[in-house]
């Protein structure tokens, strides 16, 4: 089964917009784990030390984006103050290891895929957050 599918066949469908909502889920999903592979790509690099910031903010954006994933998943009785404090603190995470990977991308090719999976997941936030309002 995928998240389309469990989401469409929920008894108790949320009242957000469903499309927004499958983006927002899929890109914090996706954005977790490219975080969590540029973080790793960056511990295997030669100037580590200039990637501290980098790999710190790739696992922190991580781990935001996974929990976010998981909670927007939830439609049962969904609290829209949690989920937009969620999806704001997500896109605030996603924004800030999406300009640190900017930084690096001329020189290290994940850093600059990492970057643009940021920014599109920091959209797919913004984008679900206004259509809760």
């Amino acid at each position: 089964m995928t998240v389309r599918e469990m989401i469409k066949a929920h008894p108790q469908p949320g009242n957000l917009d469903r499309d927004a909502l499958l983006r927002c889920i899929e890109d914090c999903f996706d954005c977790a784990a490219t975080c969590t592979s540029c973080a790793d790509a960056c511990l295997g690099e030669n100037d580590l030390p200039e990637l501290v910031r980098c790999i710190r903010l790739c696992l922190d954006c991580a781990d935001v984006c996974e929990a976010t994933g998981r909670i927007v998943t939830r439609q049962t009785a969904a609290d829209l103050g949690v989920i937009r404090a969620m999806i704001e603190a997500c896109a605030a995470a996603c924004r800030a290891c999406g300009q640190e990977c900017e930084r690096h991308a001329a020189h290290h090719e994940h850093c600059r895929i990492c970057a643009e999976v940021c920014r599109r997941c920091e959209q797919a936030c913004d984008d679900l957050v206004a259509k809760i309002g």
